[in-house]
């Protein structure tokens, strides 16, 4: 019956809109008591001081507790005053994103207004775009958020204190325009709760003590007022313990809200594109991972990264069944229509996802420069496989292995070959579990152990697993019998390999760290500039509010980068994994007929015959973890591929 009459909609609505106001009033109750914990000092004051003059409170002991309760309601005063001057100063977080004005969006700014229309509530004051596949309402009213971004025209006639529509970009690319309707009816939803005058002040004050809570960290701050500022931050932390469940229910109050006043607009089409969002976050985390990552390694960004979403799940459908239908979709309108440059859009939320989940630098130059998805294969992916069966080659040198056999190997070769690699891998395992080195004594004459330290690749140390493995072969000769009932309940694993990973990792932590320095620099550089020319800024931001050439403003990040690491650090045996086949691909390109290639939901890949290499993998992880060779030269032998003949290298 309230479903047919609509009734049940509106009770929803009012329901949810009293729990949030009355969890809004619970927060500001907080705030209340503490500001008359604050006064109270001095009320007692006052009282004392009045009853003095009336010659209530007279004697010497009166006027001792006067002077005390003077001086601590004084302390206290200046105390709170403090506390709340930095949790009104104090700048909240802002989510990064990638500003849009509404001449670059005019469509846009036009479906958000109707929207805001059909549901009857203040229209955004600005719509922004995020790299990720979410979309939300944030408040931006702060002061410092305003002098950073400048005043933004409001969707819909609504002033500055409306707060800002931000939207996942994939959404634009992957959605059809009645999807991202249906999509952002709730989302839109949202202002009219936050119009509310109890909500939006308990909302001010939780993001301004979450601010406060954060200003110790702020660098550049003097020892003085950084004791200052921890004592600020553990009374915000008290308050905001106090506060918190209130202001979880209060949002969820207001998500209720809004989704219920969002009922009425395109409902079916809103539970059809449910889907779509959980499908383009799938395949935006596979475009991200296995696609986008390999090229901000290699110091490259792919420009295109929201068109690339929708081949990306393009190729799923394809693939999946559970997906067949999906592509049929695409022959409706996309929402990124709506955009007056898509290409320019695109470019600035690619660049900024790079900067969020890999910590990229802000501005594009000789050492990050983008690239396009048809030079992908060739600038990317060979490259990257040509980097990284060097940087193999240069940890084999390091590891001091010209008498070795793949020493010999190579040279026989005149260059880097794939032989080398296998035949240092598939050395023979050791009989006892005591015998973990790579047979340097046999290679090198009873070489000592302390004769590693004077090695020619000293810049490319063994780990130290593989000295405590050698302290301990003394130890293990007395207790043989425990030692092989261990080593018979671990996985095999070949010492070779090992010590080749451990010393890849150690170069490639050296690797990261200098590029971690270069950005450090370059973005400190940047920060310089901007603080010497302000008035570039303002200047920007007057272009902008006149419809000139750049619609397009990045804001953030406030933290360090990348705030969104996508990988954990790789295993030695993982990298050393990636090497091996890097190093496989190259002898393919270059000796038989293989290419590099770009699969939109596995990233890099071998073409052979213009196929991909799917039986690569599981053959040279039996190479990498038993020693055995043989699954690795079968491939080889069925695809052409001569392992003796040197490669190119970068």
């Amino acid at each position: 019956m309230y479903g047919v009459s609509g009734t049940g909609s509106v009770v929803g609505e009012e329901w949810g809109a009293r729990a949030a106001r009355s969890r809004a009033l619970a927060v500001l109750r907080v705030r209340g008591r503490a500001l008359g914990l604050a006064v109270l000092p001095a009320a007692v004051a006052v009282v004392l001081y009045a009853g003095g003059v009336t010659g209530h409170f007279t004697g010497p002991g009166w006027d001792a507790a006067r002077w005390v309760v003077t001086v601590l309601a004084v302390l206290t005063l200046l105390a709170a005053t403090a506390v709340g001057l930095v949790v009104a100063r104090a700048r909240p977080a802002a989510t990064p994103t990638v500003e849009l004005a509404e001449t670059a969006a005019p469509d846009l700014y036009r479906l958000v207004r109707d929207l805001a229309d059909r549901l009857d509530v203040p229209a955004p004051s600005a719509i922004a775009l995020t790299p990720d596949c979410d979309s939300w309402l944030e408040d931006r009213t702060h002061r410092a958020h305003r002098a950073h971004l400048g005043p933004h025209p409001a969707v819909g006639g609504a002033g500055d204190g409306a707060p800002v529509l931000v939207i996942g970009s994939p959404f634009l690319w992957w959605m059809r325009v009645g999807e991202l309707r249906a999509v952002l009816a709730p989302v839109v939803a949202g202002t009219g709760p936050a119009a509310q005058p109890d909500i939006a002040a308990a909302r001010r004050f939780v993001r301004g003590l979450d601010a406060a809570v954060a200003v110790p960290g702020i660098p550049g701050l003097d020892p003085l007022r950084r004791l200052g500022a921890h004592g600020v931050g553990q009374v915000a932390r008290v308050l905001l313990r106090a506060c918190r469940g209130h202001a979880a229910e209060m949002e969820r109050g207001v998500a209720a809200a809004g989704s219920e006043r969002a009922q009425a607009v395109d409902y079916g089409v809103r539970i059809v594109a449910q889907e779509q969002v959980g499908l383009a976050y799938a395949g935006w985390d596979r475009l991200l991972t296995r696609v986008a990552l390999p090229a901000w390694r290699m110091g490259r960004w792919p420009a295109k990264l929201d068109a690339g979403v929708v081949s990306a799940l393009t190729e799923l459908s394809r693939r999946d069944r559970l997906a067949d239908g999906f592509s049929s979709r695409l022959g409706e309108r996309p929402a990124c229509d709506l955009l007056e440059e898509p290409g320019a859009v695109d470019e600035a939320t690619s660049l900024l996802a790079a900067r969020l989940f890999h910590g990229g630098p802000a501005e594009p130059g000789p050492d990050w420069s983008p690239v396009e998805w048809s030079q992908y294969p060739e600038e990317v992916v060979d490259r990257k496989w040509r980097t990284d069966a060097a940087r193999l080659h240069q940890v084999l040198d390091g590891l001091g292995l010209s008498g070795s056999a793949a020493g010999r190997d190579a040279a026989a070769g005149d260059g880097p070959t794939l032989t080398r690699v296998i035949a240092h891998l598939a050395l023979a395992r050791p009989a006892g579990p005591g015998a973990v080195l790579l047979d340097v004594e046999d290679r090198d004459g009873a070489a000592d152990p302390a004769d590693t330290d004077t090695d020619p690749g000293e810049d490319l140390p063994l780990p130290e697993a593989h000295n405590d493995d050698e302290a301990h072969n003394d130890d293990e000769a007395h207790n043989d019998d425990e030692v092989l009932a261990e080593a018979d309940d671990e996985d095999p694993v070949n010492p070779a390999a090992e010590a080749l990973a451990g010393a890849l990792s150690a170069l490639l932590a050296r690797e990261e760290a200098a590029r971690e320095a270069r950005v450090a620099a370059a973005t400190a550089l940047t920060t310089a500039a901007a603080s010497e020319s302000p008035d570039k800024t303002d200047r920007a931001d007057k272009t902008d509010r006149s419809g000139g050439a750049s619609p397009v403003v990045v804001s953030g990040p406030d933290g360090p980068l990348p705030l969104f690491p996508l990988q954990p650090p790789r295993s030695g045996r993982d990298l050393l994994a990636d090497h091996v086949t890097a190093m496989v691909c190259c002898a393919a390109v270059d000796t038989a007929e293989a290419a590099p290639g770009l699969d939109w939901l596995d990233g890099p890949t071998l073409l052979v015959g213009g196929e991909r290499a799917v039986d690569l993998g599981p053959r040279v992880l039996a190479l990498v973890e038993d020693g055995d060779p043989e699954p690795l030269r079968a491939w080889l032998a069925r695809t052409g591929v001569r392992p003796e003949k040197p490669v190119r290298l970068v």
